[in-house]
């Protein structure tokens, strides 16, 4: 089934994937495409929409990135955001200007609106700037519909040829309403239908599987996350046993994280599993290198040839099933888009690599998997519950915390939600993993502070190590991490860069802190616990 579609064209903002994942929780299908894609091909995709992202850059300078004038004229609603208002502006025949240091504008800003198609239900008055620049002349056919104290033209349109633009970012989460915006904008503006949904997915994906790979033999690099994990269910679907799933256990892994991909794989959906113990391959490899993108590559190729072993044992594999998401494939480079980084299963790939490759979830971002995930009936981890006479009355003189953690249930018992997060195995065995009340989620990734903490203490300076989450207004939340050195040392530059190397070594880029506070003590409670609620 061929869905609506939206593009969202990169300026070099930093939001452009934070915007297409704010359209594809509208239920409306999108892609990221670079500013230099040709219209013609801009045509040949017919979107139904077009969101201009934000970007770095001053439209009104020579070198700054530009669009053809004529994808104003295609008939195609567009949204200009931040730069993109600017870039239209200055297209189509308005002024943009840099702005005085009192015009300009970051952070939380009080806006004043009029009537428009994009502000429909919209009732309070504070979005995100983040800007230096300014419209101070509209382009012909355009009128001005919301401006803030410093910034006369903070939102702008034309009904006619339905071209709008905004001035702040309404895909943060610090901006107010700015999830109606553009809901408004894909609604009322481009007229679509919402056809992008988990269940559609899920059904269009496997009819596709079943067609490309038919009754030939297929090789999947199960890692054990999210990711990989999905996938290998999505083609377990389509072909069954014809699947075999090879996990490669490269010695880089969180405890116990190898038996818990054979339970869950072996016990629950029956795949046929090969583990492959080769940390010494790795991390031999490994030894030496300290380059993140060359790490990054190693792995990748070395992931390949393991797999390319297994397929000789195996007999003739003709397919590699991988677990690549969209932002592995935007974040290596695409187009005219800089490389964030090269992800083992994008940029690791040989070029002689004997299987065709298959990517079933190339197209989706990591909260979209994870929701196909659960469809799928892949648990994720969940909180331990109690119910039963032991179970405390509450809280003494706190009926709020007592309503919080005593819930009444659809089969109508109270439940005491314990705030742990476990699993439940195959026996009835119920395994305890982490708190859930101190898990945090950034872009789309939950992040377990007790682990980082864990990883912190192993440092050769460090005493203790608390870390938090922090809201962050595209990110959701961020780590903010408390450390207490040991006695008589004191965060010095080159202690602080041994920190910071010991951290990118053991954790993923996502799960690092953003923040590093150095103190003398952690506030603690009366039992000997660390007090969270109390770090700020």
């Amino acid at each position: 089934m061929k869905h609506e579609l939206v593009l969202v064209v990169d300026f070099g903002g930093q939001y452009n994937q934070l915007i297409a994942r704010r359209v594809r929780e509208n239920n409306v299908y999108c892609e990221i495409i670079p500013y230099t894609t040709d219209i013609e091909k801009i045509k040949s995709m017919n979107p139904k929409g077009i969101i201009f992202t934000g970007g770095p850059n001053s439209a009104y300078l020579e070198d700054s990135p530009k669009i053809a004038k004529e994808i104003f004229e295609i008939g195609v609603p567009i949204l200009g955001i931040c730069y993109g208002i600017q870039v239209m502006s200055h297209i189509l025949g308005g002024n943009v200007r840099k702005g005085t240091n009192a015009e300009k504008e970051y952070g939380k800003t009080e806006i004043t609106y009029k009537e428009s198609a994009i502000f429909e239900g919209i009732s309070t008055n504070i979005v995100w700037m983040s800007h230096t620049d300014l419209i101070d002349k509209l382009p012909e056919g355009f009128k001005s519909i919301a401006h803030t104290k410093d910034c006369p033209v903070a939102a702008m349109e034309n009904t006619e040829k339905k071209l709008y633009g905004v001035q702040f970012h309404p895909e943060v989460e610090h901006c107010q309403d700015g999830d109606k915006v553009l809901r408004n904008f894909l609604y009322n503006v481009c007229g679509v239908s919402g056809d992008w949904t988990t269940d559609s997915f899920i059904a269009d994906k496997i009819k596709e599987l079943k067609e490309i790979i038919g009754d030939k033999k297929v090789l999947c690099a199960l890692s054990g996350g999210v990711d990989s994990s999905v996938a290998a269910v999505l083609v377990h679907k389509a072909i069954g046993d014809n699947l075999t799933c090879v996990f490669v256990d490269h010695g880089l892994l969180r405890k116990n994280e190898g038996n818990d991909v054979e339970r869950i794989f072996r016990d629950k959906f029956d795949m046929n599993l090969i583990r492959v113990n080769c940390e010494d391959r790795f991390l031999g490899k490994l030894k030496g290198v300290t380059e993140p993108e060359a790490k990054r590559k190693i792995i990748g190729e070395e992931f390949i040839r393991v797999f390319e072993e297994e397929s000789n044992k195996l007999g003739k594999m003709d397919f590699l099933v991988q677990g690549t998401i969209y932002p592995d494939v935007v974040e290596s480079g695409h187009g005219e888009a800089a490389t964030i980084k090269s992800h083992h299963n994008v940029g690791g790939i040989p070029e002689d690599i004997e299987f065709q490759i298959v990517e079933p979830l190339r197209e989706l971002f990591k909260d979209e998997v994870r929701k196909i995930g659960l469809e799928l009936g892949i648990d994720e981890d969940g909180e331990i519950c109690i119910n039963g006479p032991n179970v405390m009355l509450g809280y003494l003189n706190e009926p709020e915390e007592t309503a919080n953690t005593l819930i009444k249930h659809t089969d109508g018992k109270i439940w005491l939600h314990t705030g742990d997060v476990g699993y439940i195995d195959k026996d009835g065995l119920l395994y305890f993993k982490s708190r859930i009340k101190r898990m945090y989620i950034t872009n789309g990734y939950n992040v377990y502070p007790s682990y980082i903490e864990e990883i912190l203490k192993q440092h050769e300076s460090i005493y203790m190590a608390a870390v938090i989450g922090i809201p962050h207004p595209y990110k959701g939340e961020v780590g903010k991490c408390f450390i207490v050195l040991n006695e008589g040392l004191k965060p010095t530059f080159e202690i602080k860069k041994s920190i910071n190397k010991h951290l990118k070594k053991n954790l993923a880029s996502y799960a690092i802190p953003k923040e590093f506070v150095y103190v003398d003590s952690l506030p603690m409670t009366l039992v000997g616990k660390v007090s969270y609620k109390d770090l700020k």
